[in-house]
This record gives structure tokens, sequence and C-alpha cells, in this order.
């Protein structure tokens, strides 16, 4: 596995950074993908984000934590379902492509081609030979993606095995969160060295210099949403958007203008 810096094995109950203080440097960081934001629109730079990770690493919330104050329109997820018929007959990546950014865009993928080095190869739905001939390629595809003007960023977030029980075990009894436990996750959960292995392949396949790989310690959320943005905002040559000062006008005048007698139906206020 490449390491980009210092292994972090801190387990949440461990100098645990307050939600206060979480929120203060998440908040400095917004600013930031602001100015980002603007930069991608005004230079009609392409941005394309990939996580990847064990179930329960953090990535949900990890792009959430992204996107929370800039626009859908130039951020946009993607998080494919599973392909239809149509789509197993085409050659595996296809789909994936009409889903990279055009200028002014930032796409961030929750998931990825690298599901066929991932969950396809562990749990049986490709065979070991497409797993091989798709880690075989996709150096010369991402290679494509790049030089096509694209700034290609793969993060994968890793969990320890004592972490994720704790989270699998969470979305069992949290109402909120029994929506994020399928029968995948439940069949993936025992398989915990066959991901490892197949991480270890996937990196060794596709760690390349014009496409690397970067790892975040994901035990502690906080620590690891705020250590990705920062990441990428370093990785990513923006520059700040000169801005207009912005005065809001004077509103015009009533001109006899009064309020209708009609009965609003507002909802019950019970906060």
């Amino acid at each position: 596995m490449a390491k980009t810096g210092t292994k972090n094995d801190r387990s949440p109950e461990d100098k645990s950074l307050s939600y206060k203080g979480y929120r203060k440097a998440l908040c400095e960081l917004h600013v930031e993908l602001v100015k980002l934001q603007e930069w991608v629109v005004r230079t009609g730079s392409k941005v394309c984000i990939v996580f990847e990770g064990r179930d329960g690493a953090g990535k949900g919330g990890t792009i959430k934590a992204i996107t929370e104050r800039v626009s859908p329109r130039i951020f946009r997820v993607v998080a494919l379902p599973a392909p239809t018929e149509r789509e197993k007959s085409q050659m595996y990546v296809q789909r994936y492509l009409p889903h990279l950014p055009a200028a002014g865009e930032v796409v961030i993928f929750d998931r990825s081609w690298y599901n066929r080095a991932g969950v396809e190869r562990v749990m049986g739905f490709c065979s070991e030979e497409d797993a091989e001939k798709f880690l075989k390629m996709l150096p010369q595809v991402e290679q494509a993606i790049v030089e096509s003007g694209i700034i290609l960023l793969k993060y994968w977030l890793e969990v320890s095995d004592e972490e994720q029980t704790r989270r699998l075990e969470a979305r069992i009894h949290d109402g909120r969160k029994v929506w994020k436990l399928s029968d995948m996750d439940l069949k993936s959960y025992g398989r915990w060295y066959d991901y490892s292995r197949a991480r270890n392949a996937m990196f060794s396949a596709s760690d390349s210099p014009i496409a690397p790989w970067f790892v975040a310690n994901s035990n502690d959320k906080r620590r690891a949403r705020l250590n990705i943005i920062s990441d990428l905002l370093h990785k990513i040559p923006y520059e700040a958007t000169p801005r207009k000062k912005v005065a809001l006008p004077k509103r015009q005048k009533p001109e006899g203008y009064e309020e209708p007698d009609y009965p609003f139906k507002y909802i019950a206020e019970k906060f």
C-alpha cells in the first residue's frame, strides 16, 4: 500500500474533537470550497474526486461535508445503482464515462469504476479473470482521463475492523441509520481479509504517478472529513476569484398594495 503520510490508528475516543471545534474548522474549509467552486466555474476547470473504502468507512458523511455549502449544479455527486442488463453488456467503464466532469464542474463519485476491483471481485459478481483484466487496462483509462484535462483525485478511507463493527452495529439499532445497512453489507462484513487482499491488488495496479491513491484514516469521522477536505484543497491549484462589493437594493414602495384577506393554511407550530 502506498503511504503519503504517517499512519494514525487513533480511535474515536482518543483526543476527541469536539463538535464545536469540528464545526468551526469545517466552516473555514467551506469558505475555501466556495472559492474553489468559483475558480472552477471561472476557469472552466474539471475536477473528479473518487471515494472508495469499506462499508462504514465514512464515505457518505465525507461527501456530505464537502457539498454542504456549495452548489449541487457545480458539485455533482454520482452514486450509480446496480447496472442494467444493457449496461452489463457494455465495456465495464463505459457507464461511468458520461458522468465525468465537463468544464466548470466538480464530480464526486461515491464508489466508482473501482467496484470491479472491490465488491464485485470479493462477492463473486465478476470472475477473477474479469477483475485482473480490469486492473490491467485501468491505468491507461485513467491516464486518458487526466490527459483530457481532468484533475483526478482518488481517496481510500481506511477504517479498523473494530470501528467498522461498531458503526455497522449502530445501524442495526438506530432508526435513522437502518436504511444504510443492506443485505450486501451483512454478507461482505465477514469477508474482511478478502477485501484487504482486493484493496492491496487494486493499489498495486492503479496507484500510479499520474493518478495516485491517497489514504485517509477514518476511525475518527470528524477528523477524517476535515483532513480530506484540507488535502483536496491543497492538491487543486485554485485561486480566490475577485468579487464586486454587493449591497442590497432598496425595496419598491407598496403603492397601495395590501395583504389579502385570505385564509392561508399555516402549518402547526410544534417547535
